[in-house]
């Protein structure tokens, strides 16, 4: 088989990579830097690494801090106008998903005419025409995979949309798992499982490679083996090291092939009722599967083996069984949420979260069995009863 596989055109990985960062930005011949960061990592002095590094080489930079998780389009608004009126020619993005976001995509719409909502994925009616400003994305969480992926996501009334084009993609990439290690449990989980989900739909997606099957399966290995420590132990360095590894070629793996049902149904999740991205994806995660699994066994056999829950005398039915069994232990152990009723959803809020899923066509596209309305409004009401179908015939 013949295929393409994108990535960023630089990454800077491992303990102390953010040390990079000066030779970085003199290699785009910068000398005003815009930083978008969130302002949570910055109170908790997760940023200082990065402007200790500016300020040693005399950079010339802003902090921006008017961020907020799953922002709404006027948020991103005000950042281009932000990074306009400041006159920058490098941007950097400091935090979580959204952070890094907003920071891609400020600095393609530096480059283009409007506003944010005239480029959306599903109702937008412009297309990009210029690249805009070079920008270098520093995760703070192992679990978006932001960094290396051209998607931005913006929340809307009731769901979510996107931007999404090559020009979104970081000029650099850097990760350092020394900036996650006072992520709280809450947020390691949370992020965590985000990275997991990216990892096992890019598995099972249509347009998967062997390319993007290699990274899912080792991303797999490393974020199953790794997030019940990471969470316990925030300071366990090899596990977080692990993590944010895992992100990353998560990231890799699921930007090539696509996510599907899951992130389809975690957007309206996370539009009408305000679940954050992670959990929304990781309260519909086995479940999903549970839906799923039989329509690709083959590599639901090969997830198995990366969660270590495949055994020799197993069927590949009691293998696939097994690895949906696992997602679920994974969400619950990580203290996750296991139902939709945790978050406020009301069983007469199905019909609605089943309207705004249909519209997810680009995701749904991807998955290796198609979706009917019945068949996603079935898949919300096991995730609002907290009841999979395999927990009925597994021993």
């Amino acid at each position: 088989m013949s295929f393409s596989f994108v990535s960023p055109l630089r990454i800077e990985a491992g303990e102390a990579a953010v040390k990079q960062l000066p030779n970085l930005v003199k290699s785009f011949g910068a000398e005003r830097v815009f930083v978008f960061a969130d302002p949570g990592v910055v109170k908790a002095g997760i940023t200082t690494p990065v402007t200790d590094e500016l300020d040693q080489e005399g950079i010339t930079y802003y902090v921006y801090q008017d961020l907020q998780p799953e922002p709404p389009i006027h948020i991103g608004d005000h950042a281009v106008a932000a990074l306009k009126d400041f006159q920058a020619d490098l941007v950097i993005g400091v935090g979580g998903g959204s952070a890094l976001d907003i920071a891609s995509a400020a600095a393609v719409m530096h480059g283009n005419e409007g506003s944010i909502e005239d480029y959306l994925n599903l109702s937008g009616t412009k297309s990009f025409q210029h690249k805009g400003l070079p920008k270098i994305l520093i995760p703070t969480t192992a679990g978006t995979g932001a960094e290396i992926t051209d998607i931005a996501v913006f929340s809307l009334e009731n769901t979510k949309d996107v931007l999404t084009h090559e020009y979104l993609l970081a000029d650099a990439a850097v990760v350092d798992p020394a900036l996650t290690y006072t992520v709280p449990a809450s947020i390691t989980a949370a992020t965590g499982v985000d990275a997991l989900t990216h990892a096992v739909e890019a598995l099972v997606s249509v347009n998967a490679t062997p390319l993007t099957d290699t990274l899912a399966m080792k991303a797999i290995q490393l974020i199953s083996s790794s997030i019940r420590q990471a969470v316990r132990d925030g300071s366990n360095k090899e596990a977080r090291s692990n993590m944010a590894w895992g992100s990353m070629i998560a990231g890799l793996s699921f930007y090539n092939a696509g996510v599907s049902g899951v992130h389809a149904l975690a957007y309206p999740l996370g539009g009408m009722f305000k679940v954050p991205h992670g959990e929304a994806n990781a309260v519909l995660l086995p479940y999903i599967f549970d839906f799923i699994w039989p329509y690709a066994t083959p590599k639901m056999n090969m997830m198995a083996q990366a969660l270590n829950v495949y055994e020799e005398d197993m069927s590949e039915e009691e293998a696939a069984k097994a690895a949906v069994l696992e997602l679920k232990s994974i969400v619950e152990d990580v203290q996750i949420p296991a139902d939709l009723t945790h978050f406020g959803v009301k069983r007469d809020d199905l019909k609605a979260l089943t309207e705004a899923a249909t519209k997810q066509s680009r995701l749904l596209a991807r998955s290796p069995k198609s979706y009917s309305y019945e068949e996603i409004f079935d898949r919300y009401v096991a995730a609002f009863e907290g009841k999979l179908e395999v927990s009925k015939t597994h021993s």
